[in-house]
């Protein structure tokens, strides 16, 4: 498995890039035997273990995509391939699932139903779980379990909750057309980045004078471009950011106020101000049945559970939910970097265990679910 994640980490490829990676996990998993189902999928990978007893099917999901950012490391497997790095550590997540695959393959007597493995692509850009949803491989699924290395949690930890985990993602790009002119003559034009400037102010009154203070949410302004020159007021400008919600009646909100605001700023200054409003995956909202079970599986593995807060990261994930119940959980790869920083580390300590964790989940899952039909 070390050997394996080393693999990955030396070799990451960008989200619907992933073919070296893909084909590298189906050797492994033909290595030890494991069927491989016949998807349409052009990167990513679904394994299935059947089990010798009848039982229900239970879904383990990882994630293979890397990152665009170039690697400051001194490791020896650092990455090889320039400007990519597997910075939030989706190396892990599918050296784990294929660890738990081997797993549940050699406890085949003790399986009841059918576990199969996701290795997700494209989670980075959203696109990996509707992929996977439209192959066909959660179809007549009971329940499925993911997972998420979390640096801010200690080796040995794994971290859930029931309802919200994980905040709903969505992006905006605005621009704003105001007239051009001279500095000195300001009053002449109609200067976009005053406009700019009252629009991010205002952005801040988006959540504050909006939503209950015990309802968390974000927005952020990432981007600002405007101007080439010091001494011409331009004729546009254009930002871009991102609001995070932990609800649908807050996501559906908050949409809606901001193309208020923006109607009424350019009212106000006579501009014309233009949204393109990017929707990425709703937030991750575990069942509170399978919340439970998750924590309990770890205490019964040795590791320390944990109800932790939600966090405002995005993940596609999420979309799995509309289709079946859903348990994610954070399993604690060590830090100290955060998740997309250049020097993110995972604790090779945590792989193992975690790998152990997935496969007594499902093997669990499947027999408590088996048990209840029966």
């Amino acid at each position: 498995m070390l050997a394996v994640r080393h693999h990955l980490h030396r070799f990451p490829e960008l989200s619907n890039q992933e073919f070296a990676t893909t084909a590298y996990l189906r050797k492994q998993l033909a290595d030890h035997a494991i069927h491989v189902m016949d998807l349409p999928l052009a990167t990513g990978l679904v394994a299935e273990v059947r089990g010798e007893q009848p039982g229900p099917l239970v879904i383990l999901r990882s994630d293979i995509d890397a990152l665009p950012i170039e690697e400051q490391s001194d490791e020896a497997f650092r990455s090889q391939n320039p400007g990519v790095m597997h910075a939030c550590g989706h190396d892990f997540h599918a050296s784990a699932a294929l660890g738990a695959a081997i797993l549940l393959q050699q406890q085949r007597s003790r399986l009841a139903g059918c576990v199969r493995i996701l290795f997700q692509p494209a989670e980075e850009i959203g696109q990996g779980a509707p992929a996977i949803l439209a192959s066909g491989a959660l179809n007549d699924a009971s329940v499925i379990f993911g997972l998420h290395n979390d640096p801010g949690l200690p080796v040995g930890v794994v971290g859930c909750k029931a309802g919200a985990l994980t905040a709903g993602v969505d992006r905006f790009a605005i621009r704003i057309k105001g007239t051009g002119t001279h500095a000195a003559r300001p009053h002449e034009g109609n200067d976009p980045i005053v406009i700019a400037g009252q629009l991010i102010t205002a952005l801040q009154t988006l959540i504050a004078r909006n939503l209950p203070s015990d309802q968390n949410a974000v927005v952020s302004v990432t981007q600002v471009h405007s101007g080439t020159t010091w001494n011409v007021i331009p004729e546009e400008a254009w930002l871009e950011g991102t609001i995070r919600t932990f609800s649908d009646e807050s996501r559906t909100l908050l949409e809606r106020r901001l193309r208020q605001l923006l109607h009424g700023l350019g009212v106000s200054f006579n501009a014309d101000i233009a949204l393109e409003w990017l929707p990425g995956p709703p937030s991750v909202c575990n069942d509170e049945r399978w919340a439970a079970f998750a924590l309990e599986q770890a205490t019964l593995c040795g590791l320390e559970a944990r109800v932790v807060e939600a966090s405002p990261i995005g993940e596609d994930f999420a979309f799995y939910q509309q289709r079946v119940p859903v348990a994610f959980v954070m399993v604690g790869s060590g830090g100290p970097w955060p998740l997309h920083h250049p020097q993110f580390r995972v604790d090779d300590a945590a792989l193992f265990p975690a790998a152990r964790y997935l496969a007594a989940l499902a093997l669990a899952a499947g027999q408590q679910l088996a048990a209840s039909v029966g």
